[in-house]
């Protein structure tokens, strides 16, 4: 029986829309709770991210959904790789 892999679309899709999600989701806090504000770890890995313009807001949120494509264009194939692996492991101890 050949098992079938993680989906790229599907998981890079997921992943981008948790990060997209994730960006507006601190973006709100920090306008809520100023004090406790995350803004400056954004400007770190967001390149040309500054707080908080609408254009910097939409940069910022095209940039996380990037993020989770390049996540899921990693992972993915070396997650099918490995469970391809572990699987004809498995088969070739089971004969």
């Amino acid at each position: 029986m050949m098992k079938q892999g993680l989906s790229l679309v599907a998981v890079g899709n997921a992943t981008s829309l948790f990060l997209a999600i994730s960006f507006v989701l601190c973006v709100a806090f920090d306008l809520l709770f100023p004090e406790h504000a995350m803004f400056r770890a954004w400007q770190a890995l967001l390149p040309g991210f500054q707080w908080l313009t609408w254009k910097s807001f939409l940069l910022g949120l095209v940039e996380s959904y990037g993020y989770g494509w390049y996540l899921a264009l990693v992972w993915v194939p070396l997650y099918n790789v490995f469970a391809l692996r572990g699987g004809k492991a498995k088969s070739a101890g089971q004969s």
